[in-house]
């Protein structure tokens, strides 16, 4: 199938925008190429502010409309307890109340931004996705990472060359409860870090420490930030530790 003969197929889509690039590119090819497109963004816990304004940007430069739905995702026990399967049971949530609202806009699908280079074994989150019918154009058409990032670009995309964000809750292991607490202060310390240059990295929580996870570019640069990105880290936790293994994945 190619994006048009699947746009030709669903012509009233409803797209759920994260402000990354891969539903970024999406939005920007359901407004061209769909009778009809609007754009859901879940403002929750787990995402920090600059996705929330990435995304405004995105849907403005689409022109397509974008509507913004509060979720308190700490409120729910099987999500805050923070199990193994939490994604399954946070994606249930927010893609639930994404379609509830789509439905009352009279869209008939609902679609995200998977895309076919995405790893979905054993993903809890893709289940969800799954039972609640939600499609992923660029996954059923083929269209890998690669790709999505130079279609982006070619298609005046703001963000195609931002790295991929995974949630806040990602941060936190497994068993341990998630609290707005520690939300906070990991997207602060996360914030402090973009303003120093770092563009490729995760501040994981040890307890009461931290654990710095950096991309082979930001490696280069922490040679020369080593001081400011300790005081940055010590600002906010008791221990901090460098991971010295390369950043490979999404998470």
């Amino acid at each position: 199938m190619t994006i048009d003969e699947f746009f030709s197929k669903h012509s009233s889509v409803a797209v759920a925008l994260s402000g990354g690039v891969d539903s970024a590119l999406l939005l920007s090819l359901a407004a061209e190429k769909a009778e009809r497109s609007k754009a859901y963004f879940v403002k929750s816990q787990f995402q920090p502010a600059f996705e929330l304004e990435d995304a405004r940007r995105v849907a403005e430069g689409a022109g397509v409309q974008l509507e913004v739905i509060n979720v308190d995702v700490l409120s729910h026990s099987e999500i805050a307890s923070n199990p193994e399967n939490r994604c399954y049971y946070c994606k249930k949530l927010i893609f639930s109340t994404i379609i509830d609202s789509a439905e009352r806009d009279g869209f008939d699908v609902v679609c995200d931004g998977t895309n076919a280079t995405d790893d979905l074994d054993d993903r809890p989150g893709a289940r969800a996705l799954k039972e609640l019918g939600v499609l992923s154009p660029l996954r059923l058409c083929g269209i890998g990472k690669p790709e999505v990032r130079l279609l982006a670009e070619k298609r005046g995309v703001e963000v195609y060359a931002k790295p991929s964000y995974a949630c806040l809750a990602t941060r936190i292991m497994s068993g341990n409860p998630i609290t707005a607490r520690a939300l906070e202060v990991i997207e602060k310390a996360e914030g402090e870090l973009f303003s120093l240059g770092y563009s490729d990295f995760r501040i994981r929580s040890r307890g009461e420490g931290a654990l710095l996870q950096l991309g082979r570019c930001d490696f280069e640069l922490f040679v020369s930030l080593r001081e400011q990105t300790a005081a940055v880290l010590n600002k906010y936790y008791e221990n901090a530790f460098l991971d010295l293994k390369e950043r490979s994945t999404d998470e």
